[in-house]
This record gives structure tokens, sequence and C-alpha cells, in this order.
């Protein structure tokens, strides 16, 4: 009896986890709209205004031409989208255990749900905010592919390449404090220097093979390749793929390296 009921423990352990997870993460939805009375508008308002933004920079004052793809402003869109939730999870990473040092220190629940419930959180912000892209979509008579079909394998490889992120940047910026505004300044220029508001395939030499090492270059040419064929490069998907594999195994032995001393410092 006793072998059975550690058996159903081990099985209901992963039920307990996703449970406490959304939990968390629910929470988190709860007080970021609690005050506001726009609430869930915020997660559009945010991606919409800067495509907005750029959008009139590049085509009414500058004049783009064969940079990204028409509609330009769908492009945008399909870039600044994923880019925020990449851009507010990595943020959040950075305090992620010292927001909530007293129930991290006092639940027996695996630390590493301190760092999941900040990329479903802002996952889920991110999922309610492509209404906006289908407006945008529709409304500017974008075309629509059968290569459509990888939206989720790239917002399955965006959640992949974040948990690696988190489980690596969390602890490492416990112990070092400074890291926090250092990932700011980073994350700034790394806008810049990801395939946002151009595509990949807009660098010239040797920038264009730098930035196919930039895992978000493979993630985002999957998330256009539906509405802009000509943004498809497999060659770059396929780096990526291998680099999110692989800062999924340094984050987890990072963070396995690390708890203990993470939990003494907080």
């Amino acid at each position: 009896m006793t072998r059975v009921r550690a058996v159903r423990r081990e099985s209901d352990s992963p039920r307990r986890y996703l449970h406490s997870l959304w939990l968390l993460s629910a929470r988190d939805l709860r007080v970021r709209y609690a005050t506001s009375a726009l609430g869930y508008l915020w997660s559009i308002l945010d991606p919409l205004v800067m495509s907005l933004i750029y959008w009139f920079v590049f085509t009414q004052v500058f004049h783009r031409k064969e940079v990204g793809g028409d509609p330009y402003i769908v492009f945008l869109i399909l870039g600044l989208l994923p880019w925020v939730w990449f851009n507010a999870a990595v943020t959040d990473f950075t305090r992620a255990f010292r927001k909530d040092a007293k129930l991290v220190r006092s639940t027996a629940i695996p630390r590493s749900i301190w760092v999941n419930r900040i990329i479903v959180s802002k996952g889920v912000e991110f999922l309610f905010s492509i209404p906006v892209l289908v407006v945008f979509a529709v409304v500017n008579g974008a075309p629509v592919t059968i290569n459509l079909l990888w939206f989720p394998v790239a917002v399955i490889m965006q959640l992949l390449l974040l948990i690696g992120l988190g489980l690596l940047i969390s602890p490492i910026c416990v112990l070092f404090s400074d890291l926090e505004r250092t990932t700011r300044l980073v994350l700034r220029a790394l806008f810049y220097a990801s395939p946002v508001i151009y595509g990949i395939g807009d660098l010239p030499a040797p920038f264009d093979v730098i930035g196919a090492f930039n895992p978000l270059a493979g993630i985002f040419s999957l998330y256009r390749i539906g509405f802009f064929p000509s943004q498809e490069d497999w060659t770059v998907v396929l780096i990526a793929a291998v680099e999110v594999v692989a800062l999924l195994i340094l984050g987890a032995a990072v963070f396995r390296r690390l708890e203990p001393t993470v939990l003494k410092g907080l």
C-alpha cells in the first residue's frame, strides 16, 4: 500500500506543479490588471502603438524600400508581438526570486515554478494580443499561406527559449544584483540586433551571417512565413532550434547547481 501511495504521489506531482503554475500565473495577471481601467487592453496597446510608430517612421517619413514585406504594418506586428513577450519575460527573470523571496524560501514546490510562471503569464498576454494581428491582416489584405501552420511551432520554440534563459538568468541575478540593470541595456541593443523591424534577409553581409545565430531570427521567421513566404529560411530556423535545446540544457544545469546558493542569498 505504501508503494502504491508513493507511486500515486509521484504521478500526481506533475499535475500539482501545473496547477500551482497556473494559480501563480493567474495571480500575476490579476495583480497586473487589478487597478487598471483598461485591463487586458494594455497587452494590446503596447505592441500596437509601437507598430504604428515604426510603420509611420519607415513608410511615411523615410519611405523604406525592400525592407520587410508588404503590408508592412502586418510585418511589424508579427515581430513586435513576440518581442514584447520576450522582452517582458526576460526583464522579469532578473527579479523572479527577489520579488517573492519569502514564498520561494517557505514553499516546497520546485523553485523553477517562479521562472515558469513569468513565462506563462506573459505568454497569455501574447496570445490575447493575437486578435490585433488578425484584424490588421484582414484589413490590409495580407495573403495567408499553408505556412501559417508553423506559427504554433514558433510559439513552442519561443516558450522553450524563455525557459532556458529564465533558468539561466534568474539565479545568477540573485548572486549579482547589478545584472538586473545590465540585462535591460542588453535587451535594448538586442531589439535592434533582432529582425523585429526588418527581416534577416534584409541584412547586408557579413551581418546576415552574424544575425543568423540570434535564436530570435529563426523564431521570428516561423512567425512570419505564413504571411510572408519570402521570410522562409530553414537554415536560420535550424540554427535557432539547436540553440534553444542548448540553452535549455545549460539553463537546467546552472539552475540545479546554483539553487542551494540562491536560497541562502534570499
